[in-house]
């Protein structure tokens, strides 16, 4: 049992500028792992940092342990237009991924936001509090234990879900239901399928294939994942989703990338790389501090 003192030391690790990058990520990843008010508290204290990435992981955070507890703090990020897009839209998506139906009209209002991945989250939100509604319980997520922004579809055929992967025609959700269950079916076949979604276009949609493919760990969507990382004209929210999910894939072929852009002009992507190095030591051996689970990226824990 964790006193309270010590989620206070964490909580100040978190809230602490001072301190370097990882070491606040490890704060908050604890923080997440431990749960409870207290760690709510500190979380939401964090959102005043001026670190776009520390913001938009606080907000994953507060997503993935579905605490109601969490919903005001969501609030005020997705609604706070000084909040950068990543960050408000990840608030929209973690307050999808807690499931209280009482959020859906302030969902519904911002499904019509000028900034468009904000827009899309919070549409995607909307289909999945519905499916909920529909269904009064918590989609399978295979071999993973992270709360989706869409259920996994039902069908197993990887051509049949690259295909309504790759359709622009289609429903964003459908094309993230053919995402989640790629994820979940893995292997070279899926993981490749996946990899060429990262040529579709909208910023949230890639963004969300880097963060699968880096929860599936991968080597063969290393090449893709690079290619989109020293893409200067990429937009920096995939940019960085990209470093994340070749820390979390951690082989050889990662490193030099990763060092290389942690010297990157984009703050977001210089800093993502930092944690992903931080990553890749954790997954090589490196470094035994780290917490079970403490990675975004270990999403599959």
């Amino acid at each position: 049992m964790v006193s309270e003192k010590e989620i206070e030391q964490i909580g100040q690790t978190l809230v602490d500028s001072g301190q370097p990058l990882k070491g606040r990520f490890r704060a908050l990843f604890t923080l997440r792992n431990l749960g409870g008010p207290a760690a709510i508290e500190w979380i939401s204290r964090a959102f005043g940092d001026d670190s776009a990435l520390l913001k938009h992981e606080l907000a994953y955070c507060l997503g993935q342990m579905q605490d109601e507890r969490a919903i005001p703090v969501l609030l005020r990020v997705l609604q706070d237009t000084s909040q950068e897009a990543m960050v408000r839209h990840e608030a929209g998506e973690a307050l999808g991924a807690i499931g209280n139906p009482k959020v859906l009209d302030v969902l519904r209002l911002y499904s019509e936001d000028p900034v468009i991945e904000v827009a899309e989250t919070c549409q995607l939100a909307v289909k999945r509090l519905e499916w909920l509604q529909m269904r009064k319980a918590e989609p399978s997520t295979g071999p993973y234990s992270s709360v989706d922004p869409a259920p996994p579809a039902p069908e197993e055929d990887v051509g049949k879900l690259r295909e309504a992967l790759l359709d622009e025609s289609r429903p964003l959700f459908e094309r993230y239901r053919a995402m989640f269950a790629l994820r979940n079916l893995g292997g070279e076949p899926a993981v490749l399928a996946l990899a060429d979604g990262l040529k579709s276009s909208g910023a949230l949609f890639r963004h969300e294939i880097a963060y699968v493919l880096g929860q599936m760990q991968h080597e063969a969507s290393v090449p893709q994942l690079t290619a989109c990382l020293k893409d200067a004209a990429e937009s920096p929210m995939v940019r960085h989703e990209c470093a994340e999910a070749l820390g979390s894939i951690a082989k050889a072929s990662c490193l030099a990338t990763l060092q290389t852009y942690a010297q990157d002009e984009e703050r977001v992507v210089r800093e993502s790389c930092e944690v992903a190095l931080d990553m890749y030591d954790y997954e090589n051996g490196v470094d035994f501090q780290y917490a079970n689970g403490l990675s975004k990226l270990q999403a599959s824990d």
